[in-house]
C-alpha cells in the first residue's frame, strides 16, 4: 500500500522539479541527461531496483514512439502501472527537440545484452509460446521496424516480465493512442498465467547472445 502511495507523490515531485526549469526550460535547450541516469543507469543498462529498462542499443524509432506516447498520455496513466506513472510526468514536458536530443544521446551507448536474472522458467515451454511472438519480433527476438516490434533479445528480463503482465492485466495497451500496445494485449491472451510469462521470457533470454 505504501509503495502504491509513493508513486503518485514521486510523480508530483518530478513534475514540480521539471516545471521549475531544472530540466529543459527552453524549447531548444538540450535535455539534462542526469534525470535519465537515475532510472536507466549511467551506462544505459537499466536499473532493476527502479524498474528502468535498458536503453543502450534500443531502436531509436521505438524509443521515440514510447517517449511520444508517454508525453501524450497514451502510456503511464493507469493507476496500477506504477513505473509507467513515474515515467509519464518526466516525458510530458519534453519538446520534439528534447526527444531528438535523447535519441542522439542514447545512440552513443554500446549495446550490451542485459544479464539474465530469471529463475524457475521452463525454456522448452517458453520456446513453444514464443512462436506466436516471432511473427512480429523475429525468430531470434531481433525486432522488426516494419512490424513496429522492438528487439526483445538482450532486454532486461524483469522488465519484459513486468510489461507482459501489464499488457495482460490491461494496465498498458488500452489507450486509443497506443495502437501497437493494443495488438500486444491481444497477443498476451495466449499467456495463461504468470508462469507462462516467466517461461517465454526465459526463452527470450537464450536468444541473441
Amino acid at each position: 500500500m505504501l509503495r502504491k502511495a509513493l508513486f503518485p507523490l514521486l510523480a508530483i515531485i518530478a513534475m514540480a522539479t521539471v516545471s521549475a526549469g531544472s530540466w529543459a526550460a527552453e524549447p531548444h535547450e538540450p535535455v539534462n541527461h542526469r534525470f535519465c541516469f537515475t532510472c536507466h543507469g549511467t551506462d544505459g543498462m537499466g536499473s532493476e531496483g527502479i524498474n528502468g529498462p535498458r536503453l543502450a542499443g534500443m531502436e531509436p524509432w521505438y524509443l521515440k514512439r514510447q517517449l511520444e506516447l508517454f508525453r501524450a498520455g497514451g502510456r503511464g496513466k493507469h493507476p496500477d502501472d506504477y513505473h509507467g506513472m513515474e515515467m509519464q510526468p518526466m516525458a510530458v514536458i519534453l519538446t520534439d527537440e528534447n526527444i531528438a536530443d535523447i535519441l542522439e544521446w542514447a545512440a552513443t551507448w554500446e549495446y550490451v545484452p542485459a544479464t539474465p536474472t530469471l529463475t524457475g522458467g521452463n525454456v522448452q515451454r517458453g520456446q513453444q509460446l514464443y512462436q506466436a511472438c516471432a511473427s512480429c519480433h523475429g525468430a531470434n527476438a531481433e525486432g522488426s521496424e516494419a512490424m513496429n516490434a522492438p528487439q526483445l533479445a538482450g532486454q532486461n528480463d524483469w522488465y519484459l516480465v513486468t510489461q507482459l503482465k501489464n499488457f495482460k492485466a490491461g494496465y498498458r495497451g488500452v489507450d486509443p493512442l497506443d495502437q501497437y500496445g493494443a495488438m500486444m494485449r491481444t497477443m498476451t491472451s495466449g499467456l495463461t498465467d504468470d508462469q507462462a510469462i516467466v517461461d517465454v521470457v526465459s526463452y527470450i533470454n537464450t536468444l541473441g547472445r
